[in-house]
């Protein structure tokens, strides 16, 4: 993600730590000027982040696929529209970061599912 020239522009102010959990495995993602500093795995409950993202992995293997079905291709149709995938914490910070999380979510759907799962597993 870091190489991502679109996300060199679109995340320059991002600057948050937020969280995106699959089932109950929860990573934190620390970003700084648009660059991921840090991933944490498993990190203890008493680490921050302004937002965060869940959901079932079913869901998110829905999301990933190359091909997805509606409602599943695009972070913000599943937002409004699946409710088992769910923005947590300060939404006004991650709607100021909606152009680089976006782009986040569309460079992980690149990685793919089982490169994904294999992370989770």
């Amino acid at each position: 993600m870091n190489a991502d020239p679109e996300l060199r522009v679109t995340g320059g102010k991002f600057d948050a730590s937020f969280s995106v959990t699959f089932d109950d495995t929860r990573y934190v993602i620390q970003v700084r000027a648009g660059q991921i500093e840090r991933i944490l795995a498993a990190p203890r409950f008493d680490v921050r982040t302004s937002f965060g993202v869940r959901a079932p992995m079913s869901v998110w293997s829905r999301f990933l696929d190359p091909d997805p079905p509606p409602l599943f291709h695009d972070f913000f149709a599943m937002l409004m529209r699946v409710p088992e995938f769910v923005l947590d914490g300060d939404t006004l910070v991650a709607m100021q970061n909606a152009r680089a999380l976006h782009r986040m979510m569309n460079l992980m759907r690149e990685v793919g599912p089982v490169a994904a799962e294999a992370a989770h597993a």
